[in-house]
């Protein structure tokens, strides 16, 4: 039997990953901040696939130590899928205790120190790690201050100012898609695998909830056109379980399609560059 474990599980794209790997014969771990939220999403899954064994860990992913327990809970079950889901749009001022922006914490920092901190656990199998990330063609102008990850600065974020928060979380997307090549290349030869997708522009989540301004107007006009939560997590669910892609790694994913991502997300020396600074500020060795 598969095990699998899905961050962001408790609505929008997360559950129905969740469910599809449950209806896959997966066991899951249902991860997200809110427990309420999550035992409905239980029992939502319970209900379409009767048998599957399903958990919830209610875990704040802003909180880092919350993260590394985590971390070290469920790499021990030895999970065979591991998809990071979960993401916010936080404003400028929202810090965690520890004074990180929250969707640096939630966006970039929890995934790399929880697929990190499972991959360099041994196991006799091979394990799927799915990184769901943002728009390449979207992205491509935005990419990442390694010089103000924490955005003490600023600097370079979009205007009006409703909208920074939203450039401050492409920036986020941008490292994920980053993080996906430099855990790849730590896994090569390892018979693991480590891929992006991108879930295209989905309504029916709650990724937008701290939205204010121009930026909410925008979203709400946006979310009239798009597609429900089950479009956007088809091709995460496909990189998880398809056997076509068994062995493939390194690669970015849009509609089940391999694509190009930015220049500046691929550089060799940008992204070491992001991994050493993010195994700093998790507390990780480099």
């Amino acid at each position: 039997m598969e095990h699998a474990v899905v961050t962001g599980a408790n609505s929008g794209i997360g559950e129905q990953i969740a469910t599809g790997l449950a209806r896959h014969g997966a066991s899951v771990v249902l991860v997200a901040r809110n427990r309420e939220r999550l035992e409905a999403a239980r029992r939502r899954i319970a209900q379409v696939a009767p048998g599957v064994d399903l958990e919830v860990e209610p875990v704040d992913l802003s909180d880092l130590d919350g993260v590394r327990t985590l971390a070290e809970r469920l790499a021990g079950r030895d999970p065979s899928i591991v998809v990071s889901n979960a993401a916010v749009i936080a404003p400028l001022d929202d810090r965690t205790p520890e004074g990180l922006h929250r969707s640096l914490a939630t966006n970039h920092l929890a995934p790399y120190l929880l697929l990190r901190t499972i991959a360099e656990r041994p196991s006799p199998r091979s394990r799927r790690f799915v990184v769901v990330g943002g728009s390449p063609s979207g992205l491509r102008r935005t990419p990442v201050d390694l010089d103000d990850l924490n955005l003490e600065t600023g600097r370079g974020l979009a205007w009006p100012p409703s909208f920074r928060p939203f450039a401050a979380y492409a920036r986020t997307k941008n490292m994920n898609t980053m993080f996906v090549y430099g855990l790849a290349r730590r896994l090569r030869g390892t018979g693991s695998t480590v891929n992006g997708a991108h879930p295209g522009i989905i309504k029916g989540g709650r990724l937008n909830r701290h939205d204010r301004g121009a930026l909410r107007v925008f979203g709400s006009v946006v979310g009239v056109f798009s597609p429900g939560t089950e479009t956007g997590a088809d091709t995460p669910l496909w990189l998880a379980t398809a056997p076509e892609v068994d062995g493939v790694s390194g690669r970015f994913y849009v509609k089940r399609k391999a694509v190009e991502t930015a220049g500046h997300t691929t550089d060799p020396d940008r992204v070491e560059r992001l991994w050493r600074e993010s195994a700093r500020l998790v507390g990780l060795p480099a």
